[in-house]
């Protein structure tokens, strides 16, 4: 579980939506109050249950010093470590199967968004052609599906090629963190399976959105629609919004189909070849 961005209060919503705190590692897009505060409370509740795994803490260029002070704010001593270290725009950790990319977006100095983007993954097995070539079920299936060529007890070789289809997608997932509507976005974003992407206020407060480095629900939408992705969630709404967040989705889906966040929502990404015909 990764958890991407911590605002004050974060572990009593984890408790309250029973997600639990086996939480691997935490991505800070950027340093105002509302997206770290909630550092020092999640740490000091998962030293109180016994965490013994390091946490790691990632940040934008320029973060650590900060994220460290945060993390050390009530003096007490934490029995789990905690890594803070720096993952500037352009650089990405890799996982296994996967990997987080940082990308710039348009905040504040070092504001960064993030990109969970998995790797490819092996096309479809044909068990009928793979049989009818003489491959019998088994090693040689697996084998043939991880890209190995096999040779048959007659000295006929059946290739991969032959019985797997092309490569197929992996699932990409974007989180604008906080920014204006900006390219390095919608390039980010481009075909993604699931957009999270910021709609701070609505086009009557336009002005205000640029002042202040946000966006409004219609443009959130805007960058959707432009990058192509599959599926927008709009969030981060402006206090006055907070009770009206239908005003801001009626704004975004103005533009194209849309998601409002809200506490406890839960949103399950499929795999788009296996949602062919499927109406989104």
């Amino acid at each position: 579980m990764f958890l991407f961005d911590c605002g004050e209060g974060t572990q009593r919503q984890m408790m309250r939506f029973g997600v639990g705190f086996g939480v691997r590692e935490i991505f800070i897009s950027h340093l105002h109050a509302d997206h770290y505060l909630g550092l020092p409370g999640l740490l000091r509740t998962m030293s109180l249950q016994g965490r013994e795994d390091e946490l790691v803490v990632w940040g934008g260029a320029g973060t650590e010093a900060t994220l460290r002070s945060a993390i050390e704010l009530g003096g007490d001593r934490l029995q789990f470590p905690v890594a803070v270290r720096e993952l500037p725009a352009g650089e990405a950790v890799r996982y296994g199967g996967f990997e987080i990319r940082a990308f710039p977006v348009e905040h504040t100095p070092g504001s960064i968004g993030l990109a969970l983007v998995e790797d490819d993954r092996l096309g479809r097995f044909n068990v009928r052609k793979a049989r009818e070539l003489g491959v019998a079920d088994g090693p040689d299936f697996g084998r043939l599906h991880r890209g190995e060529d096999v040779r048959l007890e007659g000295g006929t070789v059946v290739t991969a090629e032959d019985v797997v289809g092309p490569t197929r997608p992996g699932r990409t997932f974007v989180f604008s963190g906080d920014t204006r509507p900006c390219e390095s976005t919608v390039e980010v974003a481009r075909s993604a399976d699931l957009l999270l992407h910021e709609a701070t206020f609505s086009e009557e407060e336009r002005v205000r959105a640029l002042e202040t480095r946000h966006s409004t629900a219609r443009e959130a939408a805007s960058v959707a629609r432009e990058a192509g992705v599959r599926k927008l969630v709009i969030t981060h709404f402006s206090a006055r919004y907070s009770e009206q967040a239908y005003r801001l989705l009626k704004e975004a889906e103005t533009v194209l189909p849309a998601v409002a966040a809200e506490d406890g929502l839960s949103v399950e990404v499929p795999f788009a070849d296996e949602m062919a015909g499927s109406p989104g």
